[in-house]
């Protein structure tokens, strides 16, 4: 018997992913019919809103967000929250648009949330996790990266960087949204901070993370240098409050 955390919203940022979208929406739709997606399209120049617009047309589970700029992939989550929260979902999954996040493995993550996590992370560096067609650079930079971020944060996540995720609608009232100002990559070590530090339950699910075959990756150096700063401030403010007097 399946089991279910409530109704589900997956949340898709976009930006520029015409061809990615179509094909991403058709298999999330085939593995998982009863979740609802939620397209949040920071006004693409290549017409992805527009295609975004025909799948919801044809389709009244599929919704669609139209931002007026690309304004990193924080702020569209937390748009993307937001109406969700608004709308009654029981359940928030971030998920790309790009294929590297497979819709087929999303069950897992909604599994682990009927099972009493308050965040599942779908990990690649957890075992049973893998990556595919991803070059030993990018391999190299996301190890090294959760690395310092479980070092610095003192948090027990293997991969706190990961994009593939489901939220209770209760865990992201409970650790606020208001004052989240990270971007990129690091606004998901951001909420996972945020998660543990509430003392709410992490649970991380093995995925396989495919390298996307079609359009570009986001990741700058302005990514990586925002989670780097970032971490360390988080660091030391963690540190300032667990050797604080108490009284």
């Amino acid at each position: 018997m399946e089991r279910t955390p409530g109704r589900v919203l997956v949340i898709v940022p976009t930006y520029n992913e015409r061809e990615n979208l179509p094909l991403i929406t058709r298999r999330l739709r085939e593995a998982l019919p009863d979740v609802h997606l939620l397209v949040a399209d920071d006004n693409s120049p290549d017409g992805t809103g527009r295609i975004a617009d025909e799948l919801a047309e044809a389709d009244d589970h599929i919704h669609v967000m139209h931002r007026t700029s690309k304004q990193g992939l924080g702020a569209a989550y937390i748009a993307g929250f937001r109406w969700g929260l608004a709308e009654g979902y029981d359940v928030l999954v971030e998920m790309d648009a790009d294929g590297s996040h497979q819709p087929e493995q999303l069950h897992k993550l909604l599994d682990a949330v009927a099972d009493g996590a308050d965040l599942a992370i779908g990990s690649r560096w957890v075992p049973g996790g893998k990556t595919v067609n991803w070059p030993f650079s990018r391999e190299l930079l996301s190890r090294g990266a959760n690395t310092y971020v479980r070092l610095v944060l003192g948090i027990p996540v293997r991969d706190a960087t990961a994009g593939f995720r489901a939220y209770r609608a209760a865990t992201l009232e409970k650790i606020g949204l208001d004052d989240v100002e990270s971007q990129g990559y690091c606004f998901q070590v951001d909420l996972t901070l945020r998660t543990v530090r509430q003392g709410l339950r992490v649970t991380e699910m093995p995925i396989t993370f495919v390298e996307r075959t079609v359009g570009s990756s986001k990741m700058s150096r302005k990514i990586i240098f925002e989670a780097f700063w970032r971490v360390a401030i988080w660091g030391v403010a963690g540190l300032g409050e667990r050797f604080r007097p108490r009284r």
